[in-house]
């Protein structure tokens, strides 16, 4: 299916992944909520229970870059359709475990699913909408889809998990998969790839999917053994290795699995640093307020998934029905701005939570701003796609979604070590457990939003309005268009890609 097939067919093809991904979103929400439910029932140590989300952010994480290589090598629909397959097939046996290691087994292969289906989705939607404005509504209705899944899953994982058991926030799973399934087996384009001949750089496989591993291993590894010990420090510096063995590697061989040439563009390179930041502040944001609902003020598994529901309706809202619309007239790097600063504004208006809150006074302002992410995350998705030739989508795609799972564990990590770092203290100092435990909320939010500013003056200075002589050759493709909604149409007309 060529980016010029009929509309409808782009628009089932669009709906087939937008389902794929709402699976994998949807389920990611809903385990976080029944954790306590799958505690009591297997009886897992505390420190055993991270097992059931590690196992699935290992090899989700470590697996995306080669999964979207592997599309462009292979054909993307070919592994979006195993990835959902595997993925189905792992949460009917996640729903069936009756003991710790085959629960953990399950996820895992979860992990692995999740990656070969959101890997190549982005690629696949850049490919089928090359027209600016048609993209913009494509990547909108994508980001819609992730807080849709992300609202639905919290909510859901409650109603679940409280009427019927926990292993029911899996079986839900499939009737999804199934239908998306045979839905992507018939509408979504037949693409056959480049071949293994044109290079499959086994060695840099092997290091970048050890490196990210390790990376996320050590990073969700630091709740449990601290940033300063041992074992951190020393398997931070093996994947700190492993990781510049792979750029090395990739400067080196004759078909590299990343191209380096893409990070050539200050566009693309500053929009996957961005989106290490904005989603390290966003995701501790969702995992601590969540806590502080329930620990602070006393709400249950399903209070909580509805209090949260405004940021991620606004969420939704915005990138479905306002994104598209506001980059095409004022651009990519005018409307990340503008959703950055709202998303300071409202994650630092946290730093003064009191612990008898008000919900609509203290909370829901944040909840309402929290809207910009639909403005920040559509407008981030073009800029992180716009290096991407025909050729290699699949892996700019499994890049942009690589930094997006490491920004999130990476920031779940960090903030929830300070936050737990500071209530220890304020405790020590004589603090009641609620009070300290807000204190320690207080400095995580504080953090957040410095590094969204961090984000913010990144995008300011670093990304360039495409199509200007300013932006120089190595952030203008072959084909750039006119004004900055119309720079990224260029990855996929460039003539000779």
């Amino acid at each position: 299916m060529h980016p010029s097939s009929p509309v409808r067919s782009r628009t089932a093809a669009l709906i087939a992944l937008c389902a794929g991904t709402l699976m994998i979103i949807l389920d990611g929400s809903i385990v976080t909520v029944a954790l306590p439910a799958i505690q009591r029932d297997l009886r897992f140590s505390p420190a055993n229970l991270t097992w059931t989300i590690n196992a699935y952010m290992i090899a989700f994480g470590g697996l995306l870059l080669l999964a979207g290589r592997l599309g462009d090598l292979i054909g993307r629909k070919r592994v979006f359709v195993a990835g959902l397959a595997l993925f189905t097939a792992a949460s009917l046996l996640c729903g069936l475990a009756t003991g710790q290691e085959m629960l953990i087994a399950a996820r895992f292969i979860q992990g692995i699913g999740g990656a070969l289906t959101s890997a190549v989705s982005l690629g696949m939607i850049i490919t089928l909408f090359p027209e600016p404005r048609e993209r913009g509504t494509a990547i909108g209705a994508f980001s819609f889809v992730g807080a849709a899944g992300a609202s639905i899953g919290q909510v859901l994982g409650g109603v679940l998990t409280e009427a019927i058991n926990w292993h029911w926030i899996f079986f839900i799973n499939l009737p999804i998969g199934v239908a998306t399934l045979l839905l992507a087996i018939r509408v979504l384009p037949a693409d056959r790839g480049l071949g293994f001949a044109a290079g499959a750089d086994a060695i840099g496989a092997l290091l970048v999917t050890a490196g990210l591993m390790l990376t996320v291993y050590t990073i969700v590894q630091t709740s449990r053994h601290g940033w300063a010990a041992p074992s951190t420090l020393v398997l931070g510096a093996i994947s700190v290795a492993l990781l510049a063995g792979f750029v090395l590697r990739q400067a080196t061989a004759a078909a590299p699995l990343l191209p380096l040439r893409m990070f050539r563009s200050r566009n693309v390179s500053g929009a996957n640093v961005i989106q290490v930041l904005m989603v390290s502040a966003l995701f501790g944001f969702q995992i601590l307020i969540a806590l502080y609902l329930q620990n602070v003020q006393g709400y249950g598994a399903l209070a909580t998934g509805l209090a949260l529901l405004p940021a991620a309706g606004m969420i939704a809202a915005v990138s479905l029905l306002l994104s598209a619309r506001l980059i095409a007239r004022f651009g990519e790097r005018t409307m990340l701005l503008t959703g950055l600063a709202l998303l300071v504004a409202g994650i630092g208006l946290l730093t003064r939570l009191p612990v008898h809150a008000d919900y609509v006074v203290d909370l829901l302002p944040t909840m309402l701003l929290a809207g910009g992410f639909g403005l920040a995350i559509s407008a981030l998705t073009a800029l992180g796609m716009s290096g991407a030739r025909p050729d290699d989508a699949g892996v700019a795609s499994g890049l942009f979604s690589t930094t997006q799972q490491v920004g999130g564990a990476l920031g779940v990590a960090v903030l929830s070590t300070l936050a737990t770092a500071h209530t220890t203290r304020l405790a020590a100092h004589g603090h009641d457990r609620a009070s300290a435990l807000t204190g320690g909320f207080q400095l995580a939010f504080g953090i957040g939003a410095s590094l969204l500013a961090v984000a913010f003056v990144l995008a300011l200075t670093v990304l360039r309005r495409q199509g200007t002589t300013a932006a120089g050759p190595a952030d203008v493709p072959a084909a750039v268009g006119t004004k900055e909604g119309d720079a990224s149409v260029a990855t996929v007309t460039a003539p000779g890609h």
